[in-house]
């Protein structure tokens, strides 16, 4: 992965504006930033091959689709054996119904925001997924209510 200091002013310039909107095109990127398109278009080509741009990604309305409640459980790890929880973290990440997965520090081990279609749904997620995994000592659920979310990654 690039350090800090192999990016410029220009690299930085163009993160921001995608961080904004991934669907800019190359076209509106390089007037922003002051580039012929093929010069931004070869920046943007060479900050995904050294693993500084990931991806771009659509933001979904989960009401829209079905999924009208988010919340989030902290789980508490009975084993903390880098290996398992590696592999409980992983086998996390794959559930469809999971948005993120955090290995944290504090009283859990993880965080884990999912979006469901009910109550009963999330019953069923947690019981499927985290009550009955051998390495789950406790689950604890909040609902989400509200959120806002910030997109735009801090940039220097």
């Amino acid at each position: 992965m690039a350090s800090e200091t192999s990016l410029d002013r220009t690299d930085f310039a163009i993160l921001r504006l995608l961080t904004k909107d991934a669907w800019l095109s190359n076209k509106q990127i390089a007037a922003a930033v002051g580039l012929a398109p093929s010069s931004c278009h070869e920046r943007i080509k060479s900050l995904r091959a050294r693993g500084v741009l990931l991806g771009a990604h659509a933001e979904v309305n989960l009401e829209a689709i079905g999924l009208a409640l988010e919340a989030v459980l902290f789980v508490q790890l009975g084993k903390l054996e880098v290996e398992v929880v590696d592999d409980f973290v992983s086998s996390t990440a794959t559930i469809p119904e999971v948005r993120n997965v955090f290995l944290v520090s504090g009283r859990s081990d993880l965080i884990v925001d999912v979006a469901v279609r009910d109550m009963q749904h999330l019953k069923e997620i947690i019981s499927k997924h985290f009550n009955r995994h051998d390495v789950v000592l406790r689950v604890e659920t909040s609902v989400v209510f509200d959120s806002r979310r910030q997109h735009a990654t801090p940039l220097p």
